[in-house]
């Protein structure tokens, strides 16, 4: 279902928050760590670099993109793995978890957060940032397209993404015993490209839609939203201007 080229054709603002999510964490020399939703594992890489002492694991659901992350030489501390992000459990207890833009795509956060937290060694960080941008209106004229008559019966229960308040993962990471640090960014992109942001949303949002759609309707529904975005995020010569807002957190277990 997913796209290593289409994902990566933002590469520049898709990486961005990852830099500021890790740049709040603080961990001496952890022996273990993992990026859950490692996509093409260029930021998995990054890890390694900045703790070349820890064995790294890059997790993703979607083989596409792991078989992209092991086209390049694979250090020998890094590990590319498919597998659920829910249930993959690490061969050891994690000092860092890290995930960037990942986790929305699962339910029930206030579980996952308690079973990620049983992944975690005693002073573990867990650091994650998610999309907070679902009532946008790029993501609004989605849903509207996906109730049409033509697309609603096979779109009944497709996968979209969520997010918790701020206060409200706050809440659930104390009550686990962590330390949080917690925040928003909004973002002002400029998108270069015709259909700047249809081509955004191809390589996110849009992926289960189109895949539950199939060819034929899935064309039809990219052109019946094609104008709704043009209008809705009208370009300009610089390029698109495109608000997105991302949410972070930073647990530290013990404080």
């Amino acid at each position: 279902m997913w796209d290593p080229s289409q994902y990566s054709r933002f590469r520049d603002e898709r990486k961005r928050p990852f830099f500021e999510l890790l740049g709040r964490v603080e961990a001496e020399a952890p022996a273990h760590v993992a990026d859950l939703g490692c996509g093409t594992g260029d930021l998995t890489r990054v890890l390694v670099e900045r703790w070349p002492g820890a064995r790294v694991y890059g997790v993703d659901a979607s083989v596409e993109m792991v078989e992209e992350a092991r086209r390049r030489p694979v250090p020998e501390a890094l590990r590319f793995e498919v597998g659920d992000l829910a249930a993959w459990a690490p061969p050891a207890p994690l000092d860092v978890l890290v995930s960037n833009a990942a986790l929305h795509w699962l339910p029930d956060h206030e579980a996952l957060l308690k079973h990620l937290s049983e992944k975690l060694s005693a002073r573990g960080v867990l650091a994650f940032q998610v999309p907070a941008n679902f009532d946008a209106p790029s993501h609004r004229l989605v849903d509207e397209v996906r109730a049409l008559p033509r697309f609603a019966p096979a779109l009944a229960t497709p996968r979209k993404g969520r997010a918790s308040p701020l206060a409200t993962y706050e809440s659930w990471l104390a009550a686990l015993g962590f330390a949080v640090d917690a925040w928003d960014t909004t973002y002002l992109h400029l998108l270069p490209g015709e259909d700047a942001v249809l081509q955004w949303l191809s390589g996110t949002t849009l992926r289960p839609v189109l895949a539950a759609l199939g060819a034929e309707a899935g064309r039809d529904f990219v052109e019946t939203l094609r104008p709704l975005l043009r209008q809705a995020y009208p370009a300009h010569a610089r390029g698109t201007p495109f608000l997105f807002t991302r949410r972070f957190v930073v647990a530290r277990r013990g404080g």
